[in-house]
């Protein structure tokens, strides 16, 4: 019946689909959709650039400025050397890579012309042979150049081309991969046939060195970069790689494949690339072209704020303080319109190539590389055949208002799925064509419902308009009747309660738009977190908030979300108190209570306000141990059932309550933010307190105030050790009753 009645519209869906499905897969490439994907990248790259200063990394400029104080491009090599050993001498760098090639010997000493004349003219002359060996060191640039390199940690830059065995200049590094390597997988790398590499006495000198091509897209903007290419079945590095290579040491590359449980020997790409060293391995993730997403900083140049640039010339003159580059890392490179070193990129339209590479060094250094991996294919296709069919079959069943909510979730929830692999695991992945795809099937939605289905949908209502709801009429037109979710269920969950402490005295003295202010900041950065660790927010409740986990997305780990969460919000609290003084508002503190157990979940407001939120004694719970933090002095506390639920976490006992109402005894908990196993004085201090709390409990009040006492020593700013000292004096005096069990009674929040 379903198909009878939406045969039409599912057509049109399936064929919108197959179309995405054939760009998808490069049967059919389309445009329109690859420039949306561009323009979401680039957008999304530029609202989050850091727009910090990297102070590792320094670019020394051949600008402009140096060209007319030293001369024209190419300069003699004396300068050079001399450029050479003012960073590393005077400036005791760390590493300098260049972003330029010297494939040409250097002639403009004059030295071949007066060797020419030794061996013509005057070649019978003493006087001019005699100074002419006396000039030779002093006007051989490329050989002071080379002195000048030799045993320094420097990284030489070449340059791949297309132009076959007739293309080919100096002398290639080398290589750091062979075919052999790669155990028979045709892997997509991008493969050159020329070269223009340095000099062979300039290579012999400084043998690393790493080639500086960049990938432009169709569109011509530079977005990724190759970390390896192919040259006659040899694989030879980027420059940013082998810079970074030289700052790790020695280390191996190697082909990093995905596991052969999830993806066959047949796949072609590499997961990642392994530097192998003593001691352990690092992977950097690559591309299907065995490249990486460039991590843009700014928008470059000088006055970009990413990188500091130094006048080439300024260095030559002696104008830098000794020392003032200390343990940088260089690139040299230039600004220079006229040496055609300016890319078009997505953060700017003339950009330095020099610091694209140092871009891309930085996010080497800082383990944040993005990537679109050579899986992200698999992924569209899949994403695009959920989405489509999805939306194929759910969209004929709702009206047009619910359809447009529907199609936004979708959308937004691949949106959010996007964002959460750029944002969380530094994925690219393609978004065009799952957005064109649920545009169309609405479109395609639209007008079916309006031409083909619209007109018996209308002759319905008139007939029945008036005698059944909206839903029911929906179900007389789908033919197919829907079902109807759950009210309400019993379930285990994760309850928070975060609140803000002495906040009557805090907001007392301030005027009521900084009130405002001041809760907004507090419980966006919360709810940021409760987001973060997938977590239901119930409600704010005047100068706190209640949020749960465990629904209604369930999650067999939701406790250890729970507690993540809530240490993440103490963590949050540092930062946050800072942003507050930056405004003139005062620093703020919060207790947080958890409680795990079951509770009823479901929407259970009134018939005017609907209200999803969770009841029931786990909830109680959970608030009176928000209270409690302030009597133990701890940010957390948590009931049994959270450890129970999340026993590999760290946990220190608080203490044995026995709440008014309850029967039974509650242990506290907080969790830690280190393991015992790994941190020895934090061991040493559990084992005390457990010795203290034994102790307490046996009313062996001598070794407990031994033991508290010493407490007090490892840690004496601790407000839980001051409670229990008190509390064993207060007993010493009036002994609890025969059978106490060591509890403590909270008789009211």
């Amino acid at each position: 019946m379903f198909l009878k009645l939406h045969g039409p519209r599912l057509a049109l869906a399936a064929a919108a689909l197959l179309v995405m499905l054939a760009h998808a897969t490069g049967v059919l490439p389309l445009g329109w959709v690859s420039r949306l994907d561009h323009l979401i990248y680039d957008t999304r790259l530029r609202a989050t650039l850091p727009g910090s200063l990297d102070e590792r990394i320094v670019i020394v400029d051949i600008d402009e400025k140096s060209l007319a104080e030293v001369g024209r491009w190419p300069w003699g090599r004396q300068h050079m050397a001399a450029l050479v050993r003012e960073l590393f001498e005077r400036q005791q760098v760390r590493l300098v890579g260049f972003d330029i090639v010297f494939a040409e010997p250097d002639r403009s000493s004059g030295l071949q012309q007066l060797e020419q004349l030794a061996r013509r003219e005057l070649k019978d002359q003493p006087q001019f042979l005699a100074k002419l060996q006396e000039l030779r060191g002093p006007l051989d640039h490329d050989a002071r150049f080379a002195d000048a390199l030799r045993g320094r940690p420097v990284v030489l830059g070449y340059y791949f081309n297309a132009e076959g065995s007739a293309g080919r200049h100096g002398s290639l590094p080398a290589p750091v991969m062979d075919r052999s390597d790669l155990a028979g997988r045709p892997v997509r790398f991008t493969r050159w046939e020329g070269y223009g590499a340095n000099l062979p006495e300039l290579a012999a000198a400084a043998p690393v060195a790493g080639f500086f091509n960049s990938l432009p897209d169709g569109d011509g903007v530079v977005r990724s970069a190759p970390l390896l290419a192919e040259h006659e079945g040899r694989y030879y590095e980027s420059l940013p790689l082998a810079m970074f290579r030289r700052l790790l040491g020695h280390t191996e590359v190697a082909p990093g494949f995905p596991p052969e449980r999830w993806l066959p020997r047949s796949y072609q790409g590499l997961e990642s690339l392994e530097l192998r060293r003593p001691g352990g391995r690092l992977a950097i993730p690559v591309d299907a072209r065995v490249g990486a997403l460039v991590p843009y900083r700014g928008p470059g140049g000088p006055a970009g704020g990413s990188f500091r640039y130094v006048s080439a010339s300024e260095l030559l003159q002696g104008k830098l303080a000794p020392g003032e580059l200390r343990e940088r890392i260089v690139l040299v490179g230039t600004t220079a319109p006229g040496m055609y070193d300016l890319r078009t990129t997505p953060v700017g339209e003339v950009y330095p190539g020099v610091e694209a590479h140092a871009n891309l060094l930085s996010g080497l250094l800082d383990g944040r590389l993005p990537v679109r991996p050579d899986y992200a294919l698999g992924y569209e296709v899949l994403m695009l055949l959920l989405a489509g069919v999805g939306l194929a079959l759910w969209l004929p069943r709702l009206r047009p208002a619910a359809a447009a909510a529907a199609v936004l979730a979708v959308v937004a929830a691949l949106v959010g799925l996007n964002f959460w692999l750029y944002a969380g695991q530094r994925l690219v992945m393609p978004l065009a064509s799952l957005l064109w795809l649920a545009t169309l099937l609405f479109v395609i939605h639209l007008l079916c419902a309006y031409c083909l289905e619209g007109r018996p949908r209308r002759a319905l209502e008139r007939v029945y308009g008036r005698h059944l709801s909206p839903d029911q009429l929906d179900e007389l037109v789908a033919s197919t009747p829907s079902q109807a979710p759950a009210l309400a269920a019993r379930q285990p969950v994760s309850v928070l309660f975060c609140d803000l402490r002495n906040f009557s005295q805090l907001s007392a003295p301030l005027e009521a738009e900084q009130v405002r202010e001041l809760m907004q900041m507090f419980l966006t950065r919360m709810t940021e977190v409760v987001a973060q660790h997938r977590g239901t927010l119930d409600k704010y409740i005047g100068d706190g908030l209640m949020a749960f986990w465990g629904a209604p997305l369930p999650a067999p780990d939701y406790a250890e979300r729970a507690v993540a969460a809530a240490r993440d919000m103490v963590l949050a609290l540092a930062p946050l108190n800072q942003a507050l003084r930056a405004r003139g508002l005062p620093d703020v503190g919060f207790g947080i209570g958890l409680n795990t157990g079951m509770a009823c979940v479901g929407d259970l407001g009134s018939e005017q306000r609907p209200s999803y939120t969770v009841l029931g004694d786990t909830v109680q719970v959970a608030s009176r141990l928000e209270a409690l933090t302030r009597s133990y002095g701890v940010d957390v506390l948590v009931g049994e059932g959270t450890r129970e639920a999340a026993p590999h976490l760290a946990w220190q006992e608080v203490d044995r309550v026995r709440i008014k109402g309850k029967e039974r005894l509650l242990t506290l908990y907080t969790p830690l933010a280190a393991s015992p196993e790994h941190d020895k004085a934090l061991a040493s201090e559990l084992a005390a307190w457990h010795m203290a709390l034994k102790a307490y409990r046996a009313q062996d009040w001598d070794q407990a105030d031994v033991q508290l006492l010493n407490l007090q020593r490892l840690n004496p700013g601790r407000q839980l050790y001051s409670l229990f000292a008190y509390r064993v004096s207060h007993l010493r005096k009036q002994p609890p009753p025969a059978g106490w069990d060591g509890a403590f009674s909270v008789d009211s929040k």
